[in-house]
């Protein structure tokens, strides 16, 4: 057996239904899986499937048979899950996973999870149980990744044979499993990416990775720590390390994914990338930001991302020193200082926090001189927070991002009409904003989809966003550029689960957990007009006052003094008159905008250049348009600039959608009910045009 061979069997298992053991006689056989951690197999959906019904229910159905014996496990996540469980699909998309628990083998040798992508092509092996030869057997062959689309590995040379589904496919070149046997083509095989586990991290219950991969992590650190247990990953993939390289080595890897094992888990990927994002403006460029997301979900994830840079910023870096390591140290750093004081409690407490300071401090003689001051200062509890750390605004000109102070991204989404569809719809593109001019594009759908499905569309995508774009407590604000004839979506009413769910920050309405806040798409596409400048300038400064978006006039000659006809502003008049009111003006109307007169009316303001206005996007009458236009005009001058409107404009939200408070409070804050803002600075960063025509023929599927 190969180096790797003899430490996958240890950890491979063979799936059957229950009792099926090892005689080729017994129950059918189904695949292959492997213990990624103690008491937890990894596998596909597919292959756990041939149980039926009982495993997607989450009973006891999925036999395990591996060298400690034989037992039963149960289906905690999936994906994807049969929507019928009795008919499962005839194909099964990506991811195609399914872990397992196996509370009866607490004792089992585990795989080594890779913390990152492959590259290609990248030499591996893989490894599960077959019955091609009519003997049921362990089988293992070498063969090569040699292409990675983000979603599936490609193997060539030698491919997975029946059987094989659910097994490791090990990395030769680093002595990590990087992916899950899936199947195979007429020429080439395919393999799950092992980083798709984080998948799972949206599905319901996925919250039980984080225990699954932190418990992977305490089981290799363990081992590491009794070498007379036999030979461990962490040996086998220092054989590999070139004995003069310099950097994070298998073992530094080991204990400080054990250190950080101890630690409560990120909120989610924004929290990590944005500690990540940090450390490579130090150590890359002052500017730097990534243009592609990664879907970073545990502390381990962000080492994955640093550890083999090889970019120096540095002019005379000496040739003790790796950059990999100075990255890998200061992230560590700003971990410990990121979560100091706000877990008092939970995994480790404070104590975990305090070894890991330890042992980056231990570790840090290696680092570069620079870099062992910043980790010094991270490590001090009394030192002021270092410009460095994530959430410090650097100095800039341009206006400032919507979100919360400490986030890492706004969340901005882009509609578009489609120009050539019969019946009328809108394609969106998502991204992450970083300072108002930096993006990172997410997800798109350019084949549109109509009005009444974009909050569908757009719901699990949104979800992912806001994921990497809070950090900690800090939330992502979302901004949604639109077409005028859309101004009247109720954003802030839009919810990222079904209202049905049980109440918790999800099944919140966006408008009461977020700033969430409308920008104009048809203005977005030209340089800034000296006007909008203005009264940006204008507004950021304060005060704000109210001003009617539309401004009825008398009629001339009217028939009856006292019973005079009334006519529309014309667009002219109310172009002469927006334009001339003083910079901090916001206009305020008491209806829609997305068509009609309140239409007219704000294409009008915005020709103006005012950046802010305030409307109700509920179609139905008004009575009390004299009570919203006051009342808007209090808020406003309350607010006192741009920035101060947020926080007053959700908190309206929250208290005008409270169905369950006293009936006076409710009636005090009616007025507010359907409020909408058009928040739209000027200086944001210049996008591509939508889509002139329709996209070719399989384009829309890529």
């Amino acid at each position: 057996m190969s180096s790797f061979d003899a430490l996958v069997r240890p950890a491979l298992v063979r799936i059957a239904a229950p009792g099926g053991g090892y005689d080729p006689q017994g129950e059918p056989y189904w695949g292959t899986g492997f213990f990624i951690a103690p008491g937890w197999v990894l596998t596909c959906a597919h292959v756990v499937a041939k149980g039926g019904s009982a495993v997607w229910r989450g009973e006891p159905a999925v036999g395990i048979t591996w060298e400690g014996g034989t037992t039963t496990g149960s289906v905690v996540l999936a994906k994807p899950r049969p929507a019928v469980p009795e008919a499962p699909p005839a194909r099964w998309d990506f991811p195609d996973l399914a872990l397992v628990h196996v509370p009866d083998a607490q004792g089992a040798a585990c795989v080594w999870l890779s913390d990152r992508p492959p590259t290609t092509p990248t030499p591996v092996s893989i490894h599960g149980w077959s019955t091609r030869t009519g003997e049921l057997r362990v089988r293992h062959a070498e063969a090569e990744v040699h292409a990675f689309d983000g979603g599936a590995l490609l193997l060539r040379r030698s491919l997975p044979v029946e059987g094989l589904s659910g097994g490791p496919v090990v990395d030769l070149r680093h002595g990590a499993v990087i992916g899950v046997n899936k199947g195979r083509g007429q020429d080439e095989g395919a393999a799950v990416p092992i980083t798709s586990l984080r998948e799972f991290h949206n599905v319901p219950g996925g919250e039980i990775l984080h225990e699954v991969l932190r418990a992977h992590d305490r089981h290799h650190l363990a081992r590491l720590r009794a070498p007379g247990r036999g030979r461990t990953w962490t040996a086998a993939q220092t054989d590999l390390w070139p004995s003069a390289a310099r950097g994070v080595s298998p073992v530094r890897r080991t204990r400080l994914y054990g250190l950080f094992a101890e630690l409560p888990p990120p909120t989610g990927p924004g929290e990590v990338m944005a500690l990540v994002d940090a450390v490579k403006r130090r150590v890359l460029h002052p500017d730097y930001q990534a243009v592609l997301e990664t879907d970073a979900r545990t502390w381990r994830d962000g080492v994955g991302l640093l550890h083999e840079l090889h970019s120096p910023r540095y002019e005379e870096r000496p040739a003790t020193t790796d950059l990999g390591l100075d990255a890998v140290l200061l992230y560590a750093a700003l971990v410990v200082r990121h979560l100091t004081g706000r877990y008092g409690s939970g995994p480790g407490g404070e104590g975990a926090l305090e070894r890991l300071a330890d042992w980056i401090a231990d570790e840090s003689g290696a680092a570069h001189g620079a870099v062992q001051e910043e980790i010094d200062a991270l490590l001090d509890p009394e030192a002021a927070p270092r410009a460095a750390e994530p959430g410090a605004e650097p100095e800039t000109t341009a206006p400032r991002p919507a979100r919360e102070a400490g986030a890492r991204a706004d969340v901005r989404v882009e509609v578009d009409p489609v120009p050539w569809a019969v019946l009328r719809s809108y394609t969106w593109r998502l991204m992450l904003l970083f300072d108002g001019h930096t993006v990172s594009p997410l997800s798109a759908d350019d084949t549109g989809v109509t009005r009444e499905r974009l909050q569908e569309s757009l719901r699990g995508p949104l979800m992912d966003a806001l994921s990497r774009g809070d950090s900690g407590d800090h939330l992502a604000a979302v901004e949604v550029v639109l077409p005028r004839e859309l101004f009247d979506l109720p954003l802030d009413t839009w919810r990222l689960t079904p209202e049905e769910e049980h109440f918790g920050e999800r099944s919140l309405p966006l408008g009461q957990r977020r700033i969430v806040v409308l920008r104009d798409r048809n203005r977005s596409r030209h340089p800034p007009s000296p006007e909008w400048r203005r009264r940006w300038r204008g507004s950021e400064g304060g005060p704000l006052r109210a001003v009617p978006l539309r401004a009825e006039v008398l009629a001339a000659g009217a028939a009856e003094p006292h019973a005079p006809q009334v006519r529309r502003e014309s667009r002219m008049g109310a172009y002469e008159r927006l334009g001339g009111v003083g910079d901090g003006s916001v206009p305020v109307y008491c209806g829609p905008v997305g068509g009609g007169d309140g239409h007219r009316a704000m294409d009008v303001a915005i020709a103006a250049g005012h950046p802010i206005a305030l409307w109700r996007h509920g179609g139905r009458d008004h009575a009390d348009c004299a009570e919203f236009h006051h009342k808007v005009g209090k808020l406003l001058a309350g607010a006192g600039s741009a920035e101060g409107l947020h926080q007053p404009v959700r908190t309206l939200r929250m208290r005008a959608a409270d169905a369950e408070a006293d009936p006076s409070e409710r009636s005090e804050h009616a007025w507010a009910e359907d409020l909408a803002v058009l928040y739209d600075p000027p200086d944001r960063p210049p996008f591509d045009d939508p889509l002139e025509g329709p996209p070719l023929l399989g384009e829309a599927d890529r």
